[in-house]
């Protein structure tokens, strides 16, 4: 990065081939072993795809881990809904090595963690599901999210998740 662009408050790593929405700051990024950059903003993170980046936000991250030099990241997908909620698959994990990590760990760690207003898990029969309500970036309000464990009757827990989702917008009821 040039000394000129850094100290102008530009933090987008040289190379990045991603385009960055109007106002979305890089907040911190690390190189990652064989190429591409993890770049951390506001509204998610970015991850080398293919010959470019794409973001993740931070809604979507079921997990993200760091250990021994490795990033490991926990995508989940919206599997279907259910009323107001979204019910949400975890996809395989991907791990990212991280020469030079920087505070982009901590940063990670901490904007998934910000991003959950409250969870509850929910054993239901011999599965579970964890119940989220999270802050979706750039949007007001929260969202509810859940995700079923394997093997757990998928149409139970989105009748349940119908019925909560259904009481945080009219606690009354």
């Amino acid at each position: 990065m040039s000394f000129l662009r850094r100290l102008l408050g530009d933090r987008t790593p040289d190379g990045f081939a991603a385009t960055l929405e109007p106002g979305e700051d890089v907040v911190v990024s690390a190189p990652v072993e064989g190429g591409g950059h993890l770049v951390v903003t506001a509204l998610g993170l970015w991850i080398p795809a293919g010959e470019g980046a794409r973001r993740v936000g931070w809604h979507l991250i079921g997990k993200a881990a760091w250990a021994d030099g490795v990033f490991t990241l926990t995508e989940s997908s919206e599997a279907g809904k259910a009323g107001s909620a979204v019910v949400l698959a975890d996809l395989p994990p991907v791990r990212f090595r991280l020469p030079s990590p920087g505070k982009l760990p901590r940063e990670a760690y901490q904007r998934v963690e910000g991003s959950i207003r409250s969870r509850h898990r929910q054993e239901i029969g011999a599965g579970g599901a964890w119940f989220v309500q999270r802050k979706v970036p750039g949007r007001d309000g929260t969202v509810l999210q859940v995700r079923p464990d394997p093997g757990t009757d998928v149409a139970l827990v989105e009748a349940i998740a119908e019925q909560v989702a259904a009481k945080l917008v009219n606690p009354a009821e």
